[in-house]
């Protein structure tokens, strides 16, 4: 079995639901395959939920937990990187830092950052799934 059609359906539902912008969606999905699973992926999906969080509560103008959620992102996903379940980790992380770059220099608890959607983060793998 090649890795593109080793991806749980789940990882690639939650994707698709990331790359659509329903970040609560994703972390749903995200979150039923975190719950059952206990391999060696677990933080990684931990982090991908948080990341969908993180941009939930952004779009909600929570900064507050958006910028609390981020730092906890880098954590559990940098020990995968460079690459792992076909994610490119730098790539995916220095997009969601440029994405959340206002949240995490702001200081104040309700700053005005507005989501610009030309920066939202996607999730594209390689090899890309069967």
């Amino acid at each position: 079995m090649d890795a593109a059609s080793a991806y749980e359906p789940l990882y690639l539902e939650g994707i698709e639901k990331f790359n659509a912008c329903d970040y609560y969606e994703s972390h749903e999905v995200w979150e039923e395959l975190w719950t059952e699973y206990r391999g060696p992926s677990r933080k990684f999906y931990q982090g991908l939920i948080q990341a969908a969080v993180a941009l939930y509560h952004f779009g909600n103008g929570n900064i507050r937990g958006a910028r609390k959620l981020h730092k906890s992102v880098h954590g559990y996903l940098e020990p995968y990187a460079p690459q792992h379940l076909g994610l490119d980790i730098g790539k995916f992380l220095v997009a969601f830092d440029t994405c959340l770059a206002d949240v995490a220099a702001s200081t104040e608890d309700f700053p005005d950052v507005t989501l610009d959607p030309d920066l939202l983060p996607e999730i594209h793998l390689d090899p890309p799934p069967a």
